[in-house]
């Protein structure tokens, strides 16, 4: 059995029916306790946005600038390459996209109790830091009994930056991209320890490395100074982008909702019969729908407990957005986009190829070389962010489950730099793989304690509404 073979067995077996089923049930679950909270107050979330507390309490970065961390993470691959990985002809077909809007709609109540737990139970330590996410809420809502679980989920949570979501699948999506577009044909060549790759492959993977690496030693607050410039710039620029390939072939927009619901439900077939089509559609929608928007994960409530904030529902609201953002928004554009122009049916085509092979048909009044450089600017920008993100994620798994040792975050990223240099060497179906079974072994801890503190939420949501509409604290 090869590399590549036994990946995609551990992967189907940490992506099975059970997990599939846990986190669907645990967004199901707190859709309900909260009343369906992604639905009636989704506008209000998106004013707090932009609309700073008064009397703003413990907290490192604004509530906004949290959330353009959290963002800058999930915001990635996922949206571009994730997507097209999900709807193609070898995954789950058109149908994969209804199932991320599922995930998506559960996962917004999912992402509200991570943000709310993350601020109620978080600390701050003697120099006056915020600590906080998963690993907090388990150990100081669940209790200390369970602080196994939570050093569990510290150290897939470090697994996952340095080998998964973080570094390989963000960094291979950049070279991959900027190699396309600079060196489709790969004239240009070097080899590396017997392999032959283009030497655009190697330039984009040692600037990426220096570039990341010069941000992540600055901590959150640079990571989330940069985050507010880019995050709000490369989303602006490629939802424009997507609208106009819309607009310009609407008349095909029907026939491709038609596609997603028939793949979704079986219908029309991609692979063996009705009910084994709507399996294959409903694993690989809901997969890439939490590995583009992370939501059960427990990656976002670690960023959001640095708010700055005295309302644990407040912060739950405004990580909700990124849900919405991420995927509702973004990844149904892409996911559109690609099923119109009907790129997702060629066999021939492979990851970033299947987006841009999409967007050079859908702009057809564009050169094509100028429909693949819009592409490539937004995926170096969506990677790159991803990348910052996630270190910053891995070093907070790591301080919990090293004490703070300010040797063993130093190795970390270095290790981490290093890992963003290899990532463009490696095959784009193993960096998925991996990434993928990172993404579920992190999300077992994170959804226990959403289930064991389902009570809590609906609890004090319920409160804090109830003193909202009695004037107690503004709105």
């Amino acid at each position: 059995m090869d590399f590549d073979s036994l990946l995609t067995k551990i992967d189907d077996a940490v992506w099975g029916v059970p997990l599939i089923v846990l986190i669907l049930s645990a967004g199901i679950l707190l859709s309900i306790r909260t009343g369906f909270i992604q639905i009636r107050h989704l506008p209000r979330a998106l004013r707090y946005l932009f609309k700073e507390e008064e009397d703003e309490a413990h907290g490192e970065v604004s509530g906004f600038a949290s959330l353009c961390t959290a963002l800058s993470a999930t915001i990635g691959t996922g949206n571009i390459v994730g997507v097209a990985t999900a709807v193609g002809i070898l995954a789950g077909g058109p149908g994969a996209l209804f199932w991320m809007w599922i995930a998506a709609f559960f996962g917004m109540a999912t992402k509200f109790a991570e943000g709310f737990l993350a601020v109620k139970y978080r600390t701050i330590d003697e120099e006056g830091h915020v600590l906080g996410g998963p690993f907090y809420y388990i150990e100081n809502g669940m209790g200390k009994k369970w602080k196994w679980l939570a050093k569990i989920f510290a150290f897939f949570g470090a697994c996952v930056g340095l080998m998964g979501i973080g570094t390989f699948s963000q960094v291979n999506g950049i070279s991959s991209a900027v190699t396309g577009f600079f060196d489709p044909n790969c004239e240009n060549t070097v080899t590396i320890l017997g392999n032959t790759y283009s030497i655009v492959t190697v330039i984009s993977g040692i600037i990426i490395a220096l570039c990341a690496g010069l941000v992540i030693i600055g901590g959150i607050k640079r990571i989330s100074s940069v985050s507010q410039v880019v995050v709000p710039f490369m989303a602006i620029l490629y939802i424009l982008a997507v609208v106009t390939l819309l607009i310009c072939n609407i008349t095909k927009i029907p026939a491709a909702l038609a596609e997603i619901i028939q793949g979704a439900f079986g219908i029309k077939p991609i692979a063996g019969g009705m009910l084994a089509s709507m399996m294959i559609s409903m694993r690989s929608g809901v997969a890439r729908g939490i590995f583009s928007n992370e939501s059960g994960l427990g990656s976002a409530p670690i960023a959001a407990a640095a708010a700055k904030t005295k309302e644990p529902v407040r912060q739950g609201l405004i990580s909700m957005t990124g849900t919405f953002i991420d995927t509702i928004v973004i990844c149904t554009m892409t996911g559109l986009s690609i099923i119109m122009m009907g790129s997702w049916a060629d066999p021939n085509l492979q990851g970033v190829q299947v987006t841009t092979d999409a967007f050079r048909k859908g702009l057809h009044f564009l050169p094509s070389q100028a429909a693949s450089f819009i592409l490539m600017i937004c995926l170096v920008f969506f990677a790159f962010t991803t990348i910052l993100g996630w270190n910053y994620y891995g070093e907070r798994c790591l301080e919990y489950l090293s004490g703070k040792n300010k040797a063993a975050v130093m190795i970390y990223r270095i290790l981490y730099i290093a890992a963003v240099f290899i990532g463009p060497y490696m095959t784009v179906s193993a960096v998925w793989t991996i990434a993928d079974i990172f993404n579920g072994l992190m999300a077992f801890p994170n959804i226990i304690a959403l289930f064991a503190l389902n009570g809590v939420v609906a609890r004090d949501t319920k409160d804090y509404f109830a003193r909202l509409k009695k004037g107690e604290i503004s709105d």
